[in-house]
C-alpha cells in the first residue's frame, strides 16, 4: 500500500515501536506524526526517528488527533508513504521565529537536496508542508516569506498543547524545537489537491479595521469606534455578551469570493485580540457559523467526484472546530467523512495556506 496510517495510545516508551508493528510498510520513505503532548517531546521525536531510520519523519504537537474513521485524544497518529507516492522528500527547521524567519536559509537547504531552485520546481509536483510552534505568534510572517520567496503550495498548521496553551513543539531529525517552524518538501509521483473548508455564511454586515496593534493582533477599533462595541453591535448583542459570540460569528477577509477566517479569541477593555493577524484598512465580513459535518462532508464528496481517487489526506483542523463538534457531540460524524481514505489529522492552533487563518480546515489530499 503506498499509503498507510496508524495509531497508538501507548507509553512513551512503547508508542513509537507499536507504530512501527503497525504501519504495514517495511521501509517508508517518509513518516508524518501528531501527538498529545502527553509524551515527552524530545524523547518521543527521538524515539520516532530511531523506530524509522531511513525515513525523513516530521511531526508536531496537537490539541487533539484524527486518524481514519476517529477523533482522538491523548494518542500519536502517523501516515507512512513508500517510494510509489513520494520520489523524493526534505524537511528543514527555520528556527528562531521570535527574532526572524530565516526561510532563504530553508529554501536552499531544499535546492541543495533536490539538486534544482526552487523557482524551477513543478508546482504539480511538489507540495510543502509546514508546521510551526503555535504559541510563537510568527504564524503571519512565515507564510508571508514562504509567499514571498517561492510558488510553490505549502499547508499545514500551527502545533497544539491539549488547550494547556504553554507549550507546543515541531519534530524534525529525532529533535523537538519550540519557537520553530518544521517544513517538508515533497516530491510527489502523482498529482496533490488542497482544500480549504470553513463552515460560515455571510451576514451582510462588514467591519473596518481603523486602528490596529498587528504585533500582538489586537484590533483597537472598527469603524472608528471601540472595537469590542462595533462588534457588538454587529452581531446584535450587547457589549458585555459579545465573547459569548465569538466562536459563531468570527470575520472573514473576503478573497475572491471566499472567506479567510479572522477568529476573535478576547477582549482587552474595548479592544479585541484575535488568533489570527488583522492589519490596518482590512474590510472584514461578520460571518454566521453553519454546518461542520455536512460542509465538510460535501468538500471532500466534490473532490472525491472531480479526480479518479483519493489515496490519502492530511487534515490541519482547527481547534475551535473540534470544541464545536465536542459540545455537539459530533465528532464521531465527522470522523466518519474520511472512512475508507488513510486519513490523519489534528486539532490546530491556527492553519497555513496562502496565509494564516482560523476555524478552518486545510486539508491535503493525495492521488
Amino acid at each position: 500500500m503506498p499509503i498507510t496510517t496508524a495509531f497508538s495510545t501507548k507509553s512513551l516508551h512503547e508508542v513509537a515501536e507499536d507504530l512501527k508493528n503497525n504501519c504495514k510498510m517495511d521501509r517508508p520513505r517518509v513518516v508524518v506524526f501528531f501527538a498529545s503532548s502527553k509524551y515527552q517531546p524530545e524523547a518521543l521525536s527521538e524515539q520516532m526517528h530511531a523506530a524509522f531510520p531511513d525515513a525523513c519523519v516530521v511531526g508536531c504537537t496537537s490539541a487533539g488527533e484524527i486518524v481514519a474513521g476517529k477523533m482522538m485524544n491523548g494518542s500519536v497518529v502517523a501516515m507512512f508513504f513508500d517510494a510509489d507516492v513520494v520520489e523524493d522528500a526534505a524537511a528543514a527547521v527555520a528556527e528562531n521565529l521570535g527574532s526572524g524567519t530565516p526561510i532563504d536559509k530553508v529554501f536552499r537547504q531544499f535546492e541543495e537536496h533536490f539538486h534544482t531552485s526552487i523557482g524551477a520546481m513543478d508546482i504539480r509536483k511538489y507540495v510543502g508542508l509546514v508546521l510551526v510552534d503555535g504559541l510563537s505568534g510568527a504564524e503571519e510572517r512565515l507564510m508571508e516569506k514562504i509567499g514571498a520567496g517561492s510558488d510553490l503550495f505549502f499547508v499545514g498548521g500551527a502545533a497544539g498543547d491539549d488547550l494547556r496553551f504553554q507549550s507546543t513543539y515541531v519534530f524534525a531529525g529525532g529533535k523537538a524545537y519550540s519557537d520553530a517552524a518544521v517544513l517538508l518538501l515533497l516530491q510527489l509521483k502523482n498529482n496533490f489537491d488542497i482544500v480549504k473548508t470553513q463552515s460560515f455564511k455571510l451576514t451582510g454586515r462588514q467591519l473596518v479595521a481603523t486602528r490596529v496593534n498587528e504585533s500582538v493582533r489586537q484590533v483597537v477599533e472598527f469603524d472608528h469606534r471601540p472595537a469590542l462595541d462595533a462588534y457588538a453591535e454587529a452581531v446584535g448583542v450587547p457589549s458585555e455578551q459579545a465573547s459569548d459570540c465569538f466562536m459563531r460569528y468570527p470575520l472573514g477577509l473576503m478573497v475572491n469570493g471566499e472567506p479567510f477566517v479572522r477568529s476573535p479569541q478576547r477582549v482587552d477593555g474595548r479592544s479585541l485580540v484575535f488568533y489570527c493577524q488583522i492589519k490596518q484598512g482590512m474590510h472584514l465580513e461578520v460571518l454566521e457559523s453553519t454546518d461542520i459535518v455536512a460542509d465538510t462532508r460535501a468538500a471532500i464528496e466534490a473532490k472525491r467526484n472531480s479526480i479518479p481517487a483519493i489515496s490519502g489526506l492530511i487534515d490541519f483542523h482547527c481547534i475551535l472546530r473540534t470544541l464545536a463538534l465536542r459540545y455537539e457531540n459530533r465528532c464521531d460524524k465527522y470522523a466518519a467523512i474520511f472512512r475508507g481514505i488513510p486519513a490523519i489529522g489534528f486539532s490546530t492552533y491556527g492553519e497555513e495556506y496562502l496565509g494564516h487563518i482560523n476555524q478552518t480546515s486545510t486539508i491535503l489530499l493525495f492521488r
